[in-house]
């Protein structure tokens, strides 16, 4: 079975949304809850079988694990695997897309077909984190893209033509770029084997176009290409402007799916090609990443003040933390890198659920404006139980899981840069500012307005969608080591093949100097 589990855990939801096409025929009642009870299963199946990659995964095996290799067509290959940094994003995506489809169970139009673009969709992003080809990394990285312009595009809010052509157009331009720096990689290096080419040395030799001098050379301007795709997905300052528009006019769904697993793509990416493949051109260019990231950081937070629809607030304060990843990643050191990770794998759960959150009082008023709601502590208090226990999280309150992750981003960082520690530290404030208005505004007070006083609490079934974000927040909040311990050699043997490249090329020019 371990021979082919990657292939299994990856194309199970495409199967059952290949069967949903074919066999389910009809709009009526029984054929949209055939649907959903479908794909529900299909993601549960999926997150079960993924379980035995974790329970077989050896963590102090730093190279890559359950590897599967096929010719393809060609002359390409088929390449799957994973390491101590992908694994956790698998089992990311796996855990939460039962929950989102759990979710969408109120959905009435096209139930068949909105189920099927989550199926490919999941398919898609496991690809990404698992695809150890370039081309076969490339085809899942862009396929992504369809599914999520479907959902934004048929099942969004009043302006979904807009923000999901915005979102296809912003992430695809980017991508191309990089599609011209795998093929100047392929030219170079002769392959496209992803694990090959994190030990192939570009050249890093300065050269000058038009009188501009470029320092570290073709590693540099192969990072710019690979950056405008990541940047771009994460989404980097000031490159995010796609995301609170996608967010606002996505179903709550596709919001957290985007929170939750797909702006991770542009984290993994700088994961496992900037750094291991590119070691000069990151350092050449990683102050440019800290103050990006920094200003990140500090000005999406004051946007995220003084905003009146609720997604909108959490978008901005999705670019803000993500500020903190790319901090972490470039600060290339134990901590940084891990407390990076750890960043990612908590946003996860945090986001997706303050999401979860707007969609449950979506769903029952049909606005998102922060200035309609007030005092829903007396109508629903399980509801401004939960919402405050992600707030907070959300905030980094220490024994959740967002505590962690800034933390060990933040060692990472006043290690190398401590202007840089300074002002991303502020961002621990301005988050607590924005997320404790946002929630005072929301659940504190009088219920004075009249629509809100026949509004329902939650019902166990969405009680039970959030009871594993909970248990995940808070497991990974006091006993941080099922992360750190799984990705830790991983993270350590990618900041010391890191190191060791920018030593070599530093006495590969000063020979070049010398002579």
């Amino acid at each position: 079975m371990n021979d082919s589990l990657l292939s299994l855990v990856t194309f199970l939801p495409a199967l059952a949304a290949a069967i949903l096409a074919i066999f389910l025929r009809g709009e009526d009642a029984a054929a949209q809850r055939n649907a959903k009870w479908l794909a529900l299963i299909a993601t549960v199946v999926t997150f079960l079988v993924s379980l035995f990659i974790l329970a077989e995964f050896d963590p102090s095996n730093t190279g890559f694990q359950y590897v599967e290799e096929h010719e393809w067509l060609m002359g390409l290959k088929y390449k799957m695997g994973v390491d101590g940094i992908s694994v956790l994003f698998v089992m990311l995506t796996t855990f939460i897309m039962p929950l989102t489809i759990w979710a969408s169970w109120g959905v009435e139009k096209r139930v068949k077909e909105y189920m099927i673009a989550f199926l490919l969709l999941e398919t898609l992003m496991l690809g990404v984190f698992m695809a150890l080809d370039l081309v076969l990394f490339y085809l899942f990285f862009e396929g992504g893209l369809i599914p999520m312009f479907l959902i934004i595009g048929i099942w969004g809010g009043k302006n979904r033509i807009y923000a999901s052509f915005k979102f296809f157009l912003y992430t695809f331009l980017g991508s191309v770029l990089m599609l011209v720096a795998m093929v100047a990689m392929y030219a170079d290096a002769g392959t496209t084997d992803i694990p090959t080419l994190m030990n192939h040395q570009f050249g890093s030799e300065g050269f000058s176009i038009l009188g501009i001098q470029v320092v570290g050379g073709l590693q540099t301007m192969l990072f710019l290409a690979f950056f405008a795709s990541f940047a771009v997905k994460m989404p980097m300052w000031p490159f995010h402007t796609w995301l609170p528009d996608a967010h606002v006019q996505a179903p709550t769904a596709g919001s957290v799916v985007l929170a939750s697993i797909m702006l991770k793509m542009g984290g993994y990416g700088f994961l496992r090609f900037s750094l291991p493949m590119f070691p000069v051109g990151s350092e050449v260019l990683t102050p440019l990443v800290f103050w990006i990231s920094a200003i990140a950081i500090v000005y999406t937070s004051l946007v995220a003040l003084v905003q009146e629809d609720m997604k909108k607030l959490i978008a901005y304060s999705s670019v803000a933390h993500m500020g903190y990843v790319t901090i972490g990643i470039f600060a290339a050191n134990q901590q940084g890198v891990d407390g990076a990770i750890f960043q990612m794998i908590s946003h996860g759960f945090i986001a997706g659920a303050l999401f979860l959150c707007v969609g449950v009082i979506y769903d029952r008023m049909h606005t998102r404006d922060i200035d309609a709601y007030g005092g829903l502590v007396n109508r629903m208090p399980a509801y401004a139980l939960i919402f405050m226990f992600f707030t907070m999280a959300n905030v980094g309150l220490p024994g959740t899981s967002g505590f962690i992750g800034e933390f060990l981003v933040l060692m990472g960082i006043f290690q190398v840069n401590t202007w840089v520690a300074m002002v991303a530290a502020s961002g621990v404030i301005l988050s607590a500012s924005y997320a404790l208005w946002l929630y005072r505004r929301v659940v504190f007070g009088d219920l004075i307005k009249e629509s809100l006083k026949t509004i329902q609490d939650m019902s166990p079934r969405e009680k039970g969608i959030f009871a594993p974000l909970v248990a995940m927040t808070l497991l990974l909040g006091v006993y941080p080591s099922l992360v750190t311990d799984i990705i830790g050699p991983s993270v350590e043997a990618l900041v010391h093949n890191y190191d060791l490249a920018l030593a070599d090329a530093s006495h590969a020019t000063q020979v070049a100097a010398s002579h």
